[in-house]
């Protein structure tokens, strides 16, 4: 990864953010993820059609004349971004990589959680935890957690999504909004654990794939090496079978994916390394409304 290139690139998102998050993301966030409750915010005059039970009756009988309660949404959100940063995710065969966009993401999400006064922390997880950031707020938090992940070396190269899972239960005691960023290539996925999280936090998929991963275009013959078990093996790209067998193998992975989110209430963003994040996240976030 190009750390100066990345740098470059977040740095746009950060001025960008001041006009496409705040007028694209940071609305449409606001209306996608509402606040955890409601907070007393004033009495006023009873009016014709307010409800009874809204009455404050200790102002009522104190000022012998019906106020009522006025509520307000409580604004402030917790985010939880969890990345994988398995050896699959380093993967790219165009000019970015899958962690590449995974950073631009956490960058634009954390932007957007800025321009609303939310907390975001992280979670980079291979087969194991690796990287636990407490949730905060504040834009120098939101440039350290991303000058973290283009620096971070992990010590291990397989996947388990449910290694952050756990995590996010055992440290996000209130409801928060929880991104799992992966291509999910996880073979031993615990679909228990989507289910039990989902119980307790509001959690959306973010599935990232490269274009060189849904089919072969090129006729050749590929080495292909799994970069997570380091298993190698040849691959005709001149044979149609093969070429058929390969696209199928990626759609049904991908419907997988979908169908196992989505029975579980569990939104699902696509994105791709050579395709921009802004279609994408303005699509998750209208459906959200």
């Amino acid at each position: 990864m190009n750390r100066e290139e990345i740098l470059k690139r977040i740095r746009a998102i950060e001025i960008a953010s001041k006009g496409l998050s705040k007028d694209l993301y940071s609305g449409q966030y606001k209306t996608a993820f509402k606040g955890r409750g409601m907070s007393f915010s004033e009495v006023r005059d009873y009016q014709y059609g307010d409800e009874i039970r809204a009455i404050d009756w200790n102002v009522t009988a104190r000022y012998n004349s019906p106020f009522v309660k006025i509520f307000e949404e409580e604004r402030a959100l917790t985010v939880m971004v969890m990345i994988d940063v398995s050896a699959s995710l380093y993967y790219g065969s165009g000019n970015h990589s899958k962690i590449e966009k995974a950073v631009e993401f956490l960058a634009t999400i954390g932007f957007s959680a800025l321009a609303n006064n939310d907390k975001t922390g992280a979670i980079f997880f291979t087969d194991e935890v690796e990287c636990y950031i407490p949730p905060k707020k504040g834009r120098d938090h939101i440039l350290f957690m991303i000058d973290r992940l283009i620096a971070f070396r992990p010590k291990e190269v397989g996947t388990s999504l449910s290694a952050p899972l756990k995590t996010l239960r055992h440290t996000q005691k209130k409801r928060c909004i929880s991104f799992l960023v992966s291509d999910f290539l996880d073979n031993s996925v615990n679909l228990d654990e989507l289910s039990l999280t989902k119980k307790y936090h509001d959690l959306i998929g973010v599935k990232i794939n490269d274009p060189s991963e849904k089919e072969l275009k090129i006729p050749a013959f590929y080495q292909v090496i799994n970069p997570e078990t380091k298993k190698t093996e040849w691959v005709n790209g001149f044979s149609v079978f093969l070429k058929s067998v390969f696209k199928s193998t990626f759609n049904e992975h991908h419907d997988f994916v979908k169908q196992a989110l989505e029975t579980r209430g569990i939104s699902l963003i696509n994105l791709s390394t050579e395709g921009a994040i802004a279609a994408p996240l303005a699509h998750f976030f209208n459906t959200r409304k």
